[in-house]
């Protein structure tokens, strides 16, 4: 009874998590991806064209660009309209506005992985084929499988002229080209000049040189281990040497015709059917084209 009053205090006087439950408006707009996806660079690059005077660091960034799952939904209001906002939600359909980015899911469970060991989620030794079932199965966290994330998007926004797709790869490939597709979809003015400084002030050298000095009191890993570096190296195919030839069948197995589509090619003969993993509380099943 306590506990219950104490949620309803904390909703009452917005001091819970924004989360699902954020109050959205007609002119949000969003960066939408599945956890690891490389969301917090992103964040970074677009924070440094929005703030022009500041460079953008893990002391400013909740400011400027705010997840909905780490502040508060009195800090969400207090952000000052058109807001421009982070999720990791499966498809919301008050989202108007969304810059969807995705990344090989084989780098994603990497990722994932040595996240939820900075931030004491698991142990060390924890088994790495477990895991992967349980990312596959959507059971690490609220927002459902990669598969179940990615497709629910997918299929519910394909071709609208409100959602920009984004491979994590090819922003890699040719940062500036696809920041500027961002800008412009976002409606951000920018400049040659513009884009080279938020591409520089975003190297993950910079990111990770913060990271030693702030990122301590950053909310998203406050209290996670020092010895895991929160930002990568921001390369892409880490999974060929991280992961077994079994852990990649695994993951091959279930997200292969959503992997194709995407064009992430596959690696190891994936005779099995799908229907072992879930996406969307659905059984697999194929998209149509993107």
């Amino acid at each position: 009874m306590v506990q219950c009053c104490r949620v309803m205090a904390d909703q009452f006087l917005g001091k819970n998590i924004a989360g699902r439950n954020l109050t959205v408006f007609p002119d949000d707009s969003y960066i939408v991806s599945y956890p690891r996806s490389g969301s917090t660079w992103l964040r970074f690059l677009v924070g440094n064209l929005l703030s022009t005077n500041e460079p953008i660091s893990f002391n400013n960034l909740e400011k400027v660009i705010p997840d909905i799952h780490v502040n508060s939904a009195r800090h969400i209001a207090s952000i000052p309209r058109p807001r421009l906002l982070k999720s990791h939600e499966y498809f919301d359909h008050r989202y108007r506005k969304v810059v969807y980015l995705v990344r090989d899911p084989r780098d994603v469970v990497v990722s994932y992985y040595r996240y939820h060991l900075k931030v004491r989620q698991l142990q060390d030794g924890y088994p790495i084929d477990q895991y992967v079932h349980e990312f596959l199965n959507g059971e690490l966290e609220p927002w459902r499988s990669w598969q179940g994330n990615v497709a629910s998007w997918l299929e519910a926004r394909d071709g609208s002229p409100h959602f920009l797709f984004i491979r994590y790869e090819e922003l890699l490939d040719n940062t500036a080209r696809e920041l500027s597709r961002i800008a412009e979809f976002l409606g951000i003015n920018t400049s040659s000049a513009s884009l080279d400084r938020a591409v520089r002030l975003s190297s993950a050298q910079r990111m990770r040189e913060l990271e030693q000095t702030q990122g301590a009191e950053w909310v998203t890993i406050k209290g996670g281990r020092e010895d895991i570096p929160f930002i990568g190296k921001g390369t892409s195919g880490q999974w060929k040497t991280a992961l077994s030839e079994t852990v990649v069948s695994d993951i091959e197995s279930a997200c292969g015709s959503l992997m194709r589509r995407l064009g992430y090619p596959l690696t190891v003969s994936t005779q099995r059917s799908f229907s072992g993993y879930l996406i969307s509380g659905h059984t697999a099943r194929p998209l149509r084209q993107i």
